[in-house]
């Protein structure tokens, strides 16, 4: 294996206290606990199968933020068809000829048409599947599950965030008594907002009824339960008066490239004339062509959840008669947030572990730690699009 593998900036340690070292200093060690770690990797080479071997907990790494850019950049060399055979013998004297291993529980593959109404509510129910209290470990106190807004000075999660919610009304021109729907309303963070601070009228839908029971709870607690409805809905099954804003916040990522112009024309159908929509999502840099987020965010965070580049969520809007009037990039304060959220989550992953389990606390650091390094890298951004309808 030395030979084949002459250059390597990361360390391997085996089961049996066999290693090998780095070539370059400073590298991640990749500990592999058991044959079936192995097996794993080579079962699915990349992140899937080291995903898998990590989420089982088969495999451990010293330096996460390392190991993640190693996986995301590291290209094997091309090996010839006698090392693939030593390699493979040596492999098999090691493990031992064993069935693959079982996928980890935590692990979830679709069925049926994508996007779909079903597979929609299937996706997002594995998403919030782990419970409010999971959530509640790193989000701020107003349970805002999207990039906060540090850019404006903020000093605290809590402070960007309310910066973020107030942000957002501000671009909409929200007035007292304006009816507002918000799309993927989460917890209700900015529903809440915009009813107590600008005396909107809030109608905010979600998949998840968990989320949606909280929600209900804090607009109750609130004192404006008749000024905001949560309804558990799809954005598609809406029949409504149209409204004069409209709110989608970190929802678009999960509508992808089959229902993305059906989206941009549903919820152009639902504003008023002279409305105003401000859409705020994900878009994704680089690997235009992938169908997918990663193999291992569609198995285990977030099934069919596709970040589209800016030009492709514009165009949809475009299409459906909308007129852009600013776009806003926000990498670096979506970063900045995970950050905070990576802090926060170490500093309560027993706490995780106990809500969620083994599995799915190790798939949520790794997905933290994976998209802050997307933001840092320049895989993806954040954009807030705010469009009029003439």
């Amino acid at each position: 294996m030395e030979a084949a593998f002459a250059h390597r900036p990361f360390s391997l340690r085996f089961w049996d206290g066999s290693s090998l070292p780095a070539t370059e200093p400073d590298g991640p060690t990749f500990a592999f606990r058991s044959p079936r770690a192995v097996a794993h990797v080579l079962r699915a080479p990349g992140e899937l199968g080291i995903g898998r071997a990590y989420v089982s907990g088969l495999l451990e790494v010293d330096d996460l933020d390392a190991a993640l850019r190693i996986v995301d950049s590291f290209e094997a060399p091309r090996l010839t068809l006698r090392q693939q055979a030593a390699l493979g013998i040596a492999l098999v004297r090691a493990c031992g000829l064993t069935l693959p291993p079982r996928a980890p529980a935590a692990e979830l593959r679709l069925r049926g048409e994508r996007h779909s109404l079903s597979r929609d509510r299937r996706a997002v129910r594995h998403h919030y599947d782990v419970g409010n209290e999971f959530f509640a470990l790193f989000l701020d106190r107003s349970l805002t599950y999207s990039c906060a807004y540090f850019s404006g000075g903020a000093q605290t999660l809590e402070q960007a965030q309310e910066a973020k919610l107030e942000l957002v009304c501000t671009k909409l021109g929200l007035r007292e008594g304006q009816r507002v729907l918000d799309v993927g309303c989460g917890w209700g963070s900015f529903a809440l907002h915009a009813a107590t601070r600008h005396g909107a009228r809030v109608l905010g839908v979600t998949l998840s009824e968990p989320q949606a029971q909280l929600a209900r709870e804090r607009v109750k607690e609130a004192g404006v339960g008749d000024r905001v409805e949560i309804r558990v809905a799809d954005y598609r099954e809406l029949i409504e008066e149209p409204f004069d804003a409209i709110a989608s916040i970190g929802m678009v990522e999960h509508v992808g490239e089959e229902r993305i112009d059906l989206y941009a024309t549903r919820l152009a159908d639902l504003l008023a004339p002279g409305g105003t929509l401000l859409n705020h999502g994900i878009a994704k840099l680089k690997d235009f062509e992938a169908d997918d987020e990663g193999a291992f965010s569609e198995r285990f965070v977030f099934p069919d959840g596709v970040p589209l580049p800016l030009s492709r969520i514009e165009l949809a809007l475009e299409r459906a008669g909308l007129v852009t009037r600013h776009v806003e990039g926000l990498a670096g304060d979506y970063a900045l947030t995970l950050s905070h959220w990576i802090e926060r989550f170490e500093g309560r992953y027993q706490d995780a572990v106990r809500l969620a389990g083994a599995e799915r606390a190790r798939v949520w650091r790794l997905f933290l730690h994976a998209a802050r390094q997307g933001f840092q890298t320049g895989w993806a951004s954040v954009y807030q699009v705010l469009t009029d309808r003439p």
